[in-house]
């Protein structure tokens, strides 16, 4: 296991930067908190491959977690010192088009029953991590 050092935390952080779906949820949670599913259904993937992304996220300390009943919501962290770098990563993809997309679209989300959200992306919500048949 790599030793924890301020030069591997900014590799990591860099390296998770580097991928522009993650570039998206990070410019999407900016002003909203969002559940596996609305991020999913924003960037039109499986809530799966969403959940893969997100993991990267919390590993690189980027958003963190707050869980509520059956729901988990992602939020922005505010960990210093990858939040110093994460405002300004913001700053530079905030004129990009589809950034610009996706947070107005994770506003109405957001406002969205997580219920609705997620049994319209396919995923069971009496079983959770499951889908539904034939989805």
């Amino acid at each position: 296991m790599p030793i924890d050092t301020p030069v591997t935390r900014l590799a990591l952080t860099t390296k998770t930067l580097g991928h522009p779906a993650r570039l998206r949820i990070l410019a999407m949670l900016r002003h909203n908190r969002l559940s596996v599913c609305q991020i999913a259904s924003v960037l039109n993937v499986a809530p799966s491959t969403a959940s893969g992304y997100l993991t990267e996220l919390r590993r690189a300390d980027l958003v963190t977690e707050q869980r509520e009943g059956k729901w988990v919501y992602y939020r922005l962290s505010d960990e210093d010192p990858g939040a110093a770098l994460l405002r300004f990563v913001l700053v530079l993809v905030a004129s990009d088009p589809q950034v610009g997309q996706d947070a107005e679209v994770a506003r109405h989300l957001n406002g969205a029953s997580p219920d609705i959200v997620c049994a319209t992306a396919g995923v069971d919500v009496r079983a959770p991590g499951s889908t539904t048949p034939g989805a």
